[in-house]
């Protein structure tokens, strides 16, 4: 892209898929990278909202071509800023392809700022490392709270899980008809939780399950694995009480996409039985590697997660505006 092309920020509704498929593509080889995340399924859906014109954001056209994009997406009264990308390079007046990206965000994050339907907004730049666009969140009001992207690697083989459970537990795989059960608990589990404050889908009953809804029904985060899945299930009250969902997000790399346990039933060991069910899950479908996301805020589950093998390999931001408040 030469220094010296126009430079504009257009409406992303403007534009069809095809015109953007290049930029998902670099995008694509970046997550693999940093990540080792396949983003096919994730470029696939993108492309269908951008075919919908559905999709709200904002692209960066240089020389009538797109070099940059940045999109949201609303959920009653908040937005959630899903992505921002520049591709590499030099770009048009001179700018970098963080000086494109900074300019994306500013654009999206000030027209939801002032759109009175809009309370609050969250954003979890996964790919992009810590501090990356932290001036930008923190000039419009945001709180960043940073997070860990943490990896274990598998080899060999992976011993067999001990289970031991009080008498009145029962371990067994996750089943589709379990999304109430998990939305409940995952509620309770995230009560005045740090993860509560960066994602507010976990404050209530009904924002876990289009959480739950996004990461086991519309592969929100790689495709759901069932074979690593566990749930412990109280007898008495036949509430679920603990649990553990992953995800495949490349060939050789699983995600930890959700671990909690009901407060009642914590130090009991639950958390790490459901963690090495998981890895001896991924290990018999041929993953090498596992990951997940904690907030740093999350010290005791920190300290597990490095007991069980886990380092922390990328830190990223999640950032949050709330109209009026931080409540």
């Amino acid at each position: 892209m030469t220094t010296g092309a126009s430079f504009e920020i257009l409406d992303l509704r403007h534009f069809a898929a095809p015109v953007l498929r290049p930029v998902l593509e670099a995008e694509g080889e970046l997550w693999k990278q940093r990540l080792h995340w396949d983003y096919h399924a994730s470029t696939n859906l993108l492309l269908q909202y951008l075919d919908s014109r559905m999709l709200p954001g904002y692209a960066a056209v240089e020389a009538g071509r797109i070099t940059g994009y940045v999109f949201c997406v609303y959920e009653e009264t908040k937005a959630v800023i899903g992505d921002v990308f520049a591709l590499p390079g030099p770009h048009a007046e001179g700018r970098s392809a963080r000086q494109v990206e900074d300019t994306l965000l500013l654009h999206l994050i000030e027209l939801l700022v002032n759109s009175p339907q809009v309370d609050r907004v969250e954003s979890q730049l996964l790919l992009h490392p810590s501090g990356s666009y932290a001036g930008v969140f923190l000039d419009a009001g945001f709180q960043i709270h940073q997070r860990l992207f943490m990896v274990r690697q598998l080899a060999g083989d992976y011993p067999a899980s001990h289970v031991s459970l009080p008498a009145e537990l029962d371990l067994r795989p996750w089943r589709e008809e379990d999304m109430n059960l998990a939305g409940r608990l995952i509620a309770a589990s995230y009560h005045g939780h740090p993860d509560s404050v960066v994602n507010d889908q976990y404050r209530s009953v009904n924002g876990s399950m289009r959480f739950l809804n996004n990461i086991v029904r519309f592969s929100g985060c790689g495709a759901f694995s069932a074979q690593v899945s566990y749930v412990v299930m109280d007898r008495s009250s036949r509430e679920m009480v603990a649990l553990v969902l992953g995800s495949r997000v490349s060939p050789q790399s699983g995600h930890i996409t959700q671990l909690c346990v009901h407060p009642e039933f914590r130090r009991r060991g639950l958390a790490r039985m459901l963690l090495s069910l998981a890895s001896s899950g991924f290990l018999r479908l041929g993953v090498n590697e596992i990951s997940l996301t904690v907030t740093e805020a999350n010290t005791e589950a920190i300290d597990l997660y490095r007991t069980e093998g886990y380092d922390c390999a990328h830190r990223f931001d999640a950032a949050v505006w709330h109209r009026g408040s931080f409540a």
